[in-house]
C-alpha cells in the first residue's frame, strides 16, 4: 500500500528530528532543515544578491558616466577611477558580506532562509559565534561559486584539468546528500547546522495555578535576563517534570538573578518565573521589541 501524503510527511519529519544538548546539559528537540528547503533558500538568496548587485552597479555606472568628462581619458579621469574602485569594493562586499551580515544577526538567517523557515545553529548547543559563520561562508566559494563558474562556461577552455577540478568541486556540492544531517562541508568545518526556525509567535502558555503565579514577584531587571529561547527551554523542563532538571534550572536562574531558593520550592519558583517571563516577553512583542535569547 502507498503511504498517504500526511504519513509520508510525518515520516520525513521524524527522520529529521534531532536532540540538541545545551552547555547546561538540557536536551532540546529540533528539526534539521530539509535539502529542498536549503536549496530553495540558497536560490532565493542568490536571486536577491544578484538583483541588488545589478541595481547598485547600474546606479554607480550612471553616476560615473554622468560625471565623466568626455574630453579626458578614462585612464586618467579621477571620477571614473573612483567609481570603478567603488564597483570593485561593492562586488567584494556583496559576495561575502551578504551572508555574513544576516547570519551574524539575531535571527541567524539570510532573507532566503527566513522565507523558507530556516536558521543557522551551533551543533554544540552554544551560541553561534562569528568564527563559525565566517568559516562556513568562506567554504561557500568552493561549494557554490567555483562550480557555478565552471557550469556557466568559465572552465570550458581549461581542458581535462579544468573538468577534473569541476568533478572534485562537485563532491562538495553533493556533500549534503551523503550525511543524515544534510551538512555542507562548510557546516562540518564550522560546527554548525541548518535547522527549522521556531515560530515567531510564542506557543500556548502552560496552565498554571493562580496561586503559583502570585507567590513570587519579579522586577524588570530580573526578567530582562532571558529571552524566548530560554522560555521555551523552561517550558520543556516544566512539562518533563524531572526533579533533577527542575533543581538544576532553578539554581541556574536564581544564581543569574541573585535569588536564593529553599529546597523543595523548585517547581513553584519555576512556574512563577515562567508566567512572569512569558508576560514580560509578550508585552514587549506588542511594542515590536523582540528578545530572541539571553545573548540578544
Amino acid at each position: 500500500m502507498t503511504a498517504s501524503p500526511r504519513a509520508a510527511m510525518q515520516a520525513n519529519l521524524s527522520k529529521r528530528a534531532r536532540t540538541l544538548v545545551t552547555p547546561e546539559g538540557l536536551s532540546l528537540p529540533l528539526t534539521v532543515g530539509g535539502k529542498g528547503a536549503r536549496a530553495s533558500a540558497l536560490i532565493l538568496d542568490l536571486v536577491i544578491l544578484m538583483t541588488g548587485t545589478i541595481v547598485v552597479l547600474v546606479i554607480l555606472s550612471a553616476i560615473g558616466f554622468g560625471l565623466f568628462d568626455m574630453g579626458s581619458s578614462p585612464d586618467t579621469n579621477p571620477v571614473l577611477q573612483g567609481v570603478l574602485v567603488m564597483v570593485i569594493l561593492f562586488m567584494f562586499l556583496a559576495r561575502y558580506g551578504y551572508f555574513l551580515w544576516f547570519e551574524l544577526g539575531p535571527r541567524a538567517a539570510t532573507p532566503g532562509k527566513r522565507l523558507v523557515g530556516l536558521r543557522v545553529a551551533a551543533r554544540d548547543g552554544g551560541r553561534l559565534s562569528a568564527e563559525m559563520v565566517i568559516a562556513r561562508n568562506l567554504m561557500r566559494d568552493v561549494e557554490v561559486f567555483l562550480p557555478l563558474f565552471f557550469l556557466l562556461g568559465g572552465g570550458q577552455e581549461a581542458g581535462v584539468a579544468g573538468w577534473a577540478a569541476f568533478v572534485w568541486l562537485a563532491v562538495f556540492v553533493l556533500f549534503p546528500f551523503f550525511n543524515k544531517d544534510a551538512l555542507r562541508a562548510g557546516d562540518i568545518v564550522a560546527g554548525t547546522w541548518v535547522v527549522e526556525a521556531s515560530r515567531a509567535k510564542l506557543k500556548e502558555a502552560m496552565s498554571l495555578a493562580p496561586d503559583r503565579q502570585d507567590t513570587y514577584r519579579f522586577g524588570e531587571a530580573e526578567l530582562s535576563v532571558y529571552g524566548e529561547h530560554e522560555l521555551q527551554v523552561l517550558e520543556k523542563v516544566l512539562r518533563d517534570d524531572r526533579p533533577g532538571a527542575l533543581r538544576e534550572v532553578a539554581e541556574a536562574i536564581t544564581g543569574k538573578i541573585g535569588w536564593q531558593l529553599g529546597t523543595g520550592d523548585e517547581r513553584e519558583f519555576l512556574e512563577a518565573f515562567y508566567a512572569a517571563l512569558r508576560g514580560h516577553l509578550e508585552g514587549n512583542m506588542r511594542f515590536g521589541k523582540r528578545k530572541k535569547d539571553k545573548f540578544s
